[in-house]
């Protein structure tokens, strides 16, 4: 690990992305605890509840809600949009076409996820507008009507959500790795200190749990790992054929198929999907219902249960999405490959369709579990470490850390480095 560390910071261009990808996420932190223009900063300190719905626009925003920092709406408007043109893409046939046109199509469907993200952050300031002011958030004074800085705090969290996006698509662009994911991962660790000081800070119950705690997330990471790094490999054979002279094919290998295509993305859309209703409650902080509704969805046995069916739902859907048993059929069809006692066509795409489905459900119901179980805990041991870190945020630190070693590992062999994993 650390002779790929030192191989890495050998190279120049990876040294540049790695030192960029560093210096956009501190910015980014930095911006998180910027306040909003008349905000007085240490007075937002413990002002906002930390349970419920609130806890989870809390723990999306890294922390910077809570400030009421130019950041307050965090990544996931982006995130939103993404999932939306994702969904639509299955619908909409011009948009399926745009995706399957490779750079030129992505390039279109990215522009349409960036006016779509304006769009939901104009709509999100405006709502965390209305629930800053039930907190008894004051924006105005003497010198200017209400309805100027009401503007100007609405127009602030907007750049602020566009700059979180283009932050973003210049990380994946010029850095190492996922840039929403990367952002995601710094909210999250973001958090853990003040957790783990605070689970600390309390009786000698709550330290037991706190250890207790720490050692289950050290012994389940190994089971993530081992998880994202399965395979189902699939035996094909390549049939022997005369070109010219010389004779082709005849030789075997195999199909790999990862047991978690689609990582950690049915994580990240399930608690973008729960995250929506506290939004939405924003707009009525006064309606007691609304907000009820919110809580419930946020934490509770609700939530578990629409936790498990989202994520089990999105791994299949997303996994759809990336693999395309048809197109690879005809792909092995074309090259002269087939599997041992199965058919080419049809019957071959309907053998690697069954062999998909069969190993996603495990995978999915594994990631459900992690996700659902620390929140059940949690509900019977109050322990903050628990709520903070617990087993949707081990589970994307662990898949963003995996996606970003595997590029970095993967431009380290174009460079003839060892990687990580040797």
């Amino acid at each position: 690990m650390l002779t790929g560390l030192k191989n890495a910071f050998r190279v120049k261009d990876l040294r540049d992305k790695i030192l960029f990808t560093i210096a956009m996420l501190v910015l980014y932190r930095i911006g998180a605890h910027v306040p909003v223009p008349g905000v007085p900063f240490q007075g937002m300190a413990g002002l906002f509840p930390t349970e419920g719905a609130m806890g989870l626009l809390t723990l999306f925003s890294g922390g910077a809600l809570s400030y009421v920092s130019v950041f307050s709406l965090g990544i996931m408007p982006y995130i939103t949009s993404s999932i939306i043109l994702q969904l639509l893409q299955s619908v909409i046939p011009s948009l399926h076409e745009l995706a399957r046109e490779g750079e030129v199509g992505q390039q279109k469907i990215t522009q349409y996820s960036r006016y779509l993200t304006l769009g939901l952050s104009i709509l999100n300031a405006i709502g965390y507008l209305f629930l800053f002011k039930s907190y008894g958030i004051s924006f105005a004074n003497a010198d200017a009507p209400e309805i100027i800085f009401d503007i100007m705090v609405v127009g602030t969290l907007v750049a602020g959500s566009m700059l979180i996006m283009w932050i973003g698509e210049l990380i994946t662009q010029r850095g190492i790795g996922n840039g929403m994911s990367l952002i995601i991962f710094a909210n999250i660790m973001s958090g853990l200190p003040q957790a783990i000081f605070a689970s600390l800070d309390g009786d000698v119950m709550g330290t037991v749990v706190t250890i207790v705690a720490v050692v289950v997330v050290l012994v389940v990471i190994p089971f993530i790992v081992f998880l994202e790094r399965g395979q189902r490999r699939i035996p094909v054979s390549y049939a022997k054929r005369v070109v010219g002279r010389r004779v082709m094919g005849g030789q075997s290998t195999y199909l790999p198929i990862k047991v978690n295509t689609a990582g950690v993305v049915p994580i990240i859309f399930a608690s973008a999907l729960l995250y929506f209703p506290a939004q939405i409650a924003v707009f009525f902080p006064g309606v007691n219902w609304v907000m009820a509704v919110a809580n419930a969805l946020a934490q509770g046995w609700i939530n578990w249960i629409l936790n498990v069916v989202l994520i089990v739902f999105f791994a299949y859907f997303y996994t759809s999405m990336v693999f395309n048993p048809d197109e690879t059929a005809d792909q092995l069809k074309r090259q002269g490959g087939f599997i041992p006692g199965v058919r080419p066509g049809r019957a071959t795409a309907a053998y690697i369709k069954n062999v998909l489905n069969k190993i996603t459900l495990p995978s999915a119901v594994f990631l459900a579990l992690i996700a659902i179980v620390p929140s059940i805990v949690f509900s019977a041991t109050g322990n903050q470490l628990i709520q903070s870190f617990g087993g949707t945020s081990v589970l994307i630190m662990v898949g963003v850390v995996l996606d970003t070693v595997d590029k970095l590992e993967g431009q380290l062999k174009t460079y003839n480095y060892d990687g990580f994993f040797k």
